[in-house]
């Protein structure tokens, strides 16, 4: 015969069994028992600690309810706010996470019948931003805690007086250099060249011959070098020249300094993209389409190019197209976002490429190292 007691086999297997997640139809919530089958679930029924706690709840059923769905909400929300804060994720995911912990409260139990009617209804009362997508409903947490808006409040305040200092400075730069420019006209200077004949001693202008000869002595090798020196530019003009690029230097860190922050959304119309998501059948998938326009950042209207379908696909859903060298493209992220550019070369051992910008103020710059994901063809 095998052991009996707490180490026999059955008992241990009954407690590996125990640990993990039943079958949801086998518990009940009033009791927050789980049954592990069938039969477990029909005798724990007739028991009579459950039918007390069936009067109980008979007493008055809505609030019952009310109860299990605050705090389910509560320990939802707060699972959002801990584990992902403020960012964009599947509805799924997070519920996935809150059912690991055996203690839950269950969803049978609550007013909302559907994971996807209580993602409607945080959007609905505010405490997300929802979103539907052709992979799923996505969340996203609204903080509305005082001190992370007052935060957030700060942090708005100074990007505007940051962009206010830098249009003012810009503005300043700008009504210099018109004024450099546009306030005097440059100056005509005429020289006069003498050709020597040092055999005969004469000398000629550049104009015709002189009427009257002249001797020269040594004197007029000298007057030669003076006018000469007159062609080299004066150290007023040399200086005006150092300040102008310096100038030119300062508005493109200015430049630069705006567009510096990368964004986690890169979609833009009138790009080609190409389907790599294969929930859409072998139809569009690693098919290509242009982008018509752009829902919430993340979400685009795309038309396909082989079949002219229309779709709409989550960002996560596409990827950028690189298009043969020469061709025009679209820097979708990083410092110069949303400029046009030509595609001069391709790194495929850094997965990057050269890029001739071709628009902005620093059209003709040449960039070196702009990632894959950072551009796109354009249609």
């Amino acid at each position: 015969m095998g052991k009996e007691g707490f180490l026999s086999p059955k008992a241990i297997g009954n407690r590996i069994k125990a640990k993990g997640l039943q079958k949801l139809r086998w518990y009940c919530q009033m009791c927050q028992k789980q049954c592990r089958d069938e039969n477990g679930f029909k005798c724990h029924c007739m028991s009579e600690s459950h039918q007390r706690q069936l009067l109980l709840a008979s007493e008055d059923p809505n609030k019952i309810m009310d109860n299990f769905s605050q705090e389910f909400k509560n320990d939802f929300i707060e699972l959002i706010k801990r584990r992902f804060g403020t960012k964009r994720v599947q509805n799924n995911i997070v519920y996935n996470e809150y059912i690991n912990d055996r203690e839950h409260v269950h969803m049978n139990s609550t007013q909302w019948e559907t994971l996807t009617e209580f993602t409607k209804w945080l959007g609905k009362e505010g405490f997300c931003k929802v979103d539907e997508t052709p992979k799923g409903w996505y969340i996203q947490y609204i903080d509305r805690d005082p001190e992370t808006i007052r935060r957030q409040e700060e942090l708005e305040r100074k990007k505007k007086q940051d962009l206010d200092d830098q249009e003012r400075s810009a503005k300043f730069i700008e009504e210099q250099v018109r004024r450099g420019q546009g306030g005097r006209e440059p100056e005509v200077r005429e020289y006069h060249y003498f050709t020597f004949n040092l055999a005969k001693g004469s000398c000629s202008s550049a104009d015709g011959p002189s009427k009257a000869s002249v001797a020269l002595g040594p004197s007029a090798l000298k007057a030669a070098g003076s006018v000469k020196r007159k062609d080299v530019p004066s150290t007023s003009e040399a200086k005006e020249k150092k300040k102008k690029s310096a100038l030119d230097e300062i508005m493109e860190m200015e430049e630069q300094k705006k567009r510096s922050v990368r964004a986690d959304h890169w979609l833009h119309p009138g790009i080609v993209i190409k389907v790599v998501t294969k929930r859409l059948g072998e139809k569009y998938h690693k098919k290509k389409g242009v982008v018509k326009e752009v829902l919430d950042k993340y979400t685009a209207v795309v038309k396909m190019i082989d079949s002219g379908d229309k779709l709409k696909l989550d960002q996560s859903h596409l990827e950028t197209v690189i298009p043969a060298p020469g061709k025009r493209v679209l820097v979708l992220n990083g410092v110069y976002r949303d400029t046009e550019a030509l595609l001069d070369s391709i790194d495929e051992r850094k997965f990057s490429a050269t890029l001739t910008l071709d628009s902005g103020r620093m059209k003709g710059r040449r960039v070196d190292g702009i990632a894959y994901e950072d551009f796109s063809k354009m249609a």
